[in-house]
């Protein structure tokens, strides 16, 4: 498992660390049920405290994306097929909402921004 921290990023590190995982989890670099670092592996390996490994991983099984079992580890949950989906669906309303607001504040009406979405998203209507 592979997680990058920037030090300069206004993003708080355990959110780093959290949406390091989930991309791997989603684009299947990690693998349902396989077993993660422990948190004081995870700690040691990025040089990152305990507490903020144990946070990212709280969250991250609050969410449904990990699972721990005593005395066993933490995995990869099986894959939440909704959930993905949900969570997906939240990231593209917050950039088309983005749009919108950047359409407004540019006097570009509504059809022209979904000409814009038909040509990004690969349609020939």
């Amino acid at each position: 498992m592979r997680i990058i921290i920037s030090n300069s990023s206004p993003v708080p590190i355990y959110e780093q660390i959290k949406e390091a995982i989930i991309t791997q989890i989603m684009s299947n670099e990690l693998k349902e049920n396989e077993l993660l670092p422990s948190i004081r592996s995870l700690a040691k390996d990025i040089k990152i405290s305990v507490m903020t490994i144990k946070k990212a991983y709280d969250e991250l099984e609050s969410e449904g994306y990990i699972m721990s079992i005593h005395g066993k580890g933490t995995f990869v949950a099986p894959k939440n097929t909704q959930l993905a989906r949900e969570n997906a669906q939240k990231e593209i309303e917050e950039h088309i909402s983005k749009a919108i607001e950047i359409a407004s504040k540019y006097d570009i009406d509504k059809k022209d921004l979904l000409d814009l979405i038909d040509i990004f998203y690969g349609s020939d209507e």
